[in-house]
């Protein structure tokens, strides 16, 4: 059985990152463009065959970040990931999108001057995390600790704090803040 491994520390130093923290593990399987456009906390787990794509724009992922596998990230208008998020498999983050309406050409290939791209910055706040196949659309905001159930759509700004789901997401709750005196203690014991 074939089995796909995480490129090792000095690997990821020579491949040109923006900037890259330690123990940060990507497995060999999943496809970065621009890299030079993208900056990884410490402690980062990025699984088999999710794309990171900056070749315009950038992404900055903070610490202790998952990004499981199947993810794809289009950051031409930017993607941030504060500390603690998890994205679950096959969740997709487009910062920007094609004029569809046939007054622009659209695609990847295609150079600027004909393209006419909207959206904006996707930005995920401190310990926000998702359910599979979440499909992000830019430019949005979601506030520190809201979670975001499977299949959801989101096309803008979401408040702190709130348990979230649907294509489009509504906030069906508020959302407990108990991680984050586990999280006080988890740092603390790094200390240690």
């Amino acid at each position: 059985m074939l089995q796909s491994k995480y490129y090792t520390e000095k690997d990821l130093k020579d491949f040109g990152f923006k900037s890259i923290g330690k123990n940060v593990k990507i497995s060999s399987d999943a496809r970065i463009y621009g890299q030079q456009n993208i900056s990884i906390g410490n402690n980062v787990r990025i699984d088999d065959f999710v794309t990171l794509s900056a070749s315009r724009g950038y992404i900055n992922i903070g610490s202790y970040v998952l990004i499981a596998r199947g993810c794809h990230l289009s950051g031409p208008m930017g993607i941030v990931l504060n500390d603690f998020c998890g994205l679950a498999a096959n969740n997709v983050i487009y910062s920007a999108s094609d004029d569809f309406s046939g007054d622009h050409l659209t695609g990847q290939t295609i150079p600027e001057k004909y393209l006419k791209l909207s959206g904006g910055e996707v930005h995920l706040g401190k310990h926000v995390n998702t359910g599979s196949n979440v499909t992000f659309l830019g430019g949005c905001k979601i506030g520190e600790g809201s979670c975001i159930g499977a299949n959801s759509l989101v096309l803008k700004d979401l408040d702190e704090w709130g348990m979230y789901v649907g294509s489009p997401v509504k906030r069906l709750k508020d959302r407990k803040k108990g991680l984050l005196k586990l999280e006080q203690e988890f740092l603390d014991s790094l200390k240690k």
